[in-house]
């Protein structure tokens, strides 16, 4: 089934907010088996929300339209609605107790603007959004379905995931959807694409392979659409088999969408401890490890050391390390990985030093060179990493560097607790 999605606002347009509803709507279809053929965004105008909603039912199945449903005159997507669709707008019962409901928690009067807000269009179904004032509707035509959500994000979401795709599943009997994720890091895009070609050419007609490249690593995900569900989960387990003996070496997890859900899995498979110590990273290896739920299980602290002065003080490398090789140097790293590890007292540690940029760098050590190191109570491995002159993009490099050496000592080292991931 073919989707199309339609993002409204004139705060998109100018830039002056983030379309993320775009990207997140795509990725959930997508989970789902539904195919996005087109986004489009555009502005709060009657006359462009008619013609792009008339273009995209002829050419998709399920149009699924965020924003412009807030309770102020320029929000004009539900009024536009109900007379694309020839409707007329009622209170819905449901819908204006959720937002009683809503404005008694916060303590807000209910103003007549925005128990407008229950409006809806008698022709569709109340999307009940209890997160928000602001409800979804799901509208049919000649086999079609369109669908309207608030442009706040987690509101959309919300919805998405509680209402619009349970019903999506249902009405368009999608059968089954199997997805695998594979982490690939070591290796880049096309170096994989030729080596796993042969593999590629030979997967079942119902598996689609994607690849999704990030920073420094690829996300290979198998998509397996059909009828039997044992099968599928067949054909996927057989495929991968086959692909660890060609690329084994570079897979670091499955089932995750990013490396640090894979450090949290591997750091609580293992039962042991981590901590860090960042420079030129700044806290960023902290900060994606505690945005993931139960970090506390493993994650026991970090120290940005960002001078030279606190590389001393706090994690106890040497005046004589900094002065002779340097901030950026792997005896540096492997002090300052030793020490953290030895002062939180952590099974595990990790540490980054480096020239991030876009200045600061020289003929010897050029933007873009990091020194890397892991710990454990058995070893220290250190390792250099080059780099090009974009700042954002080198820690986020670095950062998936980092956790894919620990995920591959971690294992190493606590072999008898692993099996393959």
């Amino acid at each position: 089934m073919n989707a199309t999605i339609i993002n409204i606002g004139d705060e998109l347009l100018i830039g002056q907010v983030t379309n993320t509803n775009a990207s997140v709507i795509s990725r959930m279809l997508t989970s789902k088996g539904f195919d996005v053929k087109e986004t489009f965004t555009i502005g709060d105008n009657a006359e462009e929300i008619r013609f792009y909603l008339a273009h995209c039912i002829q050419r998709s199945d399920i149009v699924i339209i965020t924003g412009g449903l807030g309770p102020t005159k320029d929000d004009i997507t539900k009024k536009t609605l109900c007379e694309f669709f020839g409707s007329e707008l009622y209170e819905n019962e449901t819908a204006l107790n959720n937002i009683k409901v809503i404005f008694e928690k916060r303590g807000y009067e209910l103003t007549p603007i925005n128990r407008q807000q229950s409006w809806i269009p008698r022709c569709c179904t109340l999307l009940n959004n209890l997160l928000g004032t602001a409800p979804g509707m799901w509208f049919e035509k000649d086999g079609k379905v369109v669908i309207s959500l608030p442009g706040v994000p987690f509101e959309m979401s919300y919805l998405m995931e509680a209402e619009v795709l349970p019903r999506l599943q249902e009405h368009f009997n999608t059968g089954y959807i199997i997805n695998k994720n594979i982490i690939v890091q070591g290796i880049g895009e096309s170096f994989l694409s030729d080596r796993i070609e042969s593999w590629e050419l030979a997967l079942p007609k119902s598996i689609r392979l994607a690849y999704l490249p990030q920073a420094g690593m690829v996300k290979l995900r198998l998509t397996a659409r059909g009828a039997d569900h044992n099968r599928l989960e067949q054909e996927i387990a057989e495929a991968v088999d086959k692909l660890y003996p060609i690329a084994g070496e570079y897979i670091v997890g499955e089932d995750a969408e990013a490396l640090p859900e894979i450090v949290a899995q591997t750091m609580t498979k293992a039962g042991k401890t981590l901590s860090c110590a960042e420079s030129c990273t700044g806290g960023s290896i902290a900060s994606k490890l505690t945005q993931l739920a139960g970090a506390s299980e493993y994650f026991m602290g970090s120290v940005t050391a960002y001078s030279n002065d606190v590389k001393e003080s706090i994690l106890g490398v040497s005046k004589q390390t900094l002065a002779t090789y340097g901030a950026v140097s792997e005896e540096t790293v492997r002090e300052m990985v030793s020490g953290v590890r030895e002062r939180l007292a952590t099974d595990y540690a990790v540490a980054t030093t480096g020239i991030a940029g876009p200045g600061g760098g020289t003929t010897q050590k050029p933007v873009g060179t990091i020194w890397i190191g892991i710990a454990s109570d058995r070893q220290v491995i250190t390792k250099l990493l080059h780099f090009g002159d974009r700042r954002a993009q080198n820690i986020e490099r670095t950062c998936n560097a980092v956790f894919s050496e620990l995920i591959k000592l971690v294992r190493a080292e606590n072999a008898d607790s692993f099996q393959r991931q």
